[in-house]
């Protein structure tokens, strides 16, 4: 089976699972996650907003956070170490390769 012969609502099952889970993980903080994978919570917020034009980029960030990202932000983002933001930006070259 491809992806793209999976079913719409057993992906979008799985996309929601994904949400809950990152909601859940407030302690994987964004830019370990980008340092990773290439890709964080505003990156998801980003494609849903793609997906549905009529969302504003705030309105598709509070869909992934489940609350306002300031919210979101003042009480689970840490100050990123140099470290991390050498790894996030590793990470995200990749993307474009």
């Amino acid at each position: 089976m491809t992806l793209e012969a999976l079913d719409d609502k057993i992906a979008a099952a799985a996309f929601r699972r994904l949400v809950e889970h990152l909601r859940h993980r407030t302690d994987a903080q964004n830019v370990d996650l980008m340092g990773l994978a290439g890709f964080c919570r505003n990156c998801l917020a980003d494609w849903v907003q793609e997906a549905d034009g009529s969302l504003a980029k705030d309105e598709a960030r509070e869909i992934i956070y489940g609350m306002p990202y300031a919210v979101w932000k003042d009480s689970h983002q840490a100050e990123a170490t140099p470290e991390q933001l050498s790894r996030m930006k590793e990470s995200i070259a990749k993307n474009k390769a």
